[in-house]
């Protein structure tokens, strides 16, 4: 059985890319996809409920799962490459749309030479596209600290309106509940008692800060 999975770090971002890709590319080469399982959540950990269904309930040996992008798995480095050696141990095949690599069967190769040569690039490409996949992640937190405590050490907060509605960090910290999928963007408005305007003044705070 062919399956894919697809992700997005919020609700408020579109997987409608990432599943044409994975449809795009069955067609193209004669593979009938059962099913495509998506969740809109954050990909630092992978308690996601589409997810487990996925692995724990309908992923057989034999089967293979299509994503789009490595970061549509993880974005942390080592639960994502451990998640994928969970699939190779249980006979799943994982290809990766956009590392050309994965989508090659190195067990057919005659040569087993040329397919152990093949299978080392493979994971070493595996390998850095994961690292990368965190290293943005990290980048970005570290981007939106620093955009913040210099707007606040400028005392630039004033310019987006009535953001002092409550304190940065406070909102700071329901957000990144919102951004991880935990929470919704609603509830972040009521645990803070903060307007649907005055919530989305902060996130574009936020945003232009970690530009």
């Amino acid at each position: 059985m062919v399956y894919g999975y697809h992700r997005t770090s919020t609700a408020e971002q579109h997987l409608d890319r990432g599943i044409a890709s994975i449809e795009s590319f069955c067609r193209e080469h004669g593979l009938k996809l059962e099913r495509i399982f998506t969740d809109q959540q954050t990909g630092k950990n992978f308690d996601r409920p589409r997810y487990k269904v996925m692995k724990e309930d309908v992923l057989r040996g034999g089967d293979t799962l299509i994503i789009s992008e490595l970061d549509r798995l993880g974005r942390n480095k080592n639960e994502t490459l451990k998640e994928l050696r969970y699939y190779k141990d249980q006979h799943i095949r994982v290809m990766i749309l956009e590392i050309p690599t994965t989508l090659t069967d190195y067990s057919a190769y005659g040569n087993e030479m040329a397919a152990m040569i093949m299978e080392t690039i493979n994971d070493m490409l595996i390998q850095m596209y994961a690292v990368m996949a965190q290293a943005e992640v990290e980048k970005k937190e570290k981007r939106q600290r620093e955009g913040i405590a210099a707007k606040k050490q400028r005392g630039d907060w004033e310019d987006y309106g009535r953001l002092r509605a409550v304190e940065m960090e406070l909102f700071l910290q329901e957000y990144r509940k919102v951004e991880k999928g935990e929470i919704r963007p609603v509830d972040c408005m009521r645990n803070l008692g903060i307007t649907k305007s005055t919530y989305y003044r902060y996130r574009e705070a936020i945003h232009i800060s970690g530009e």
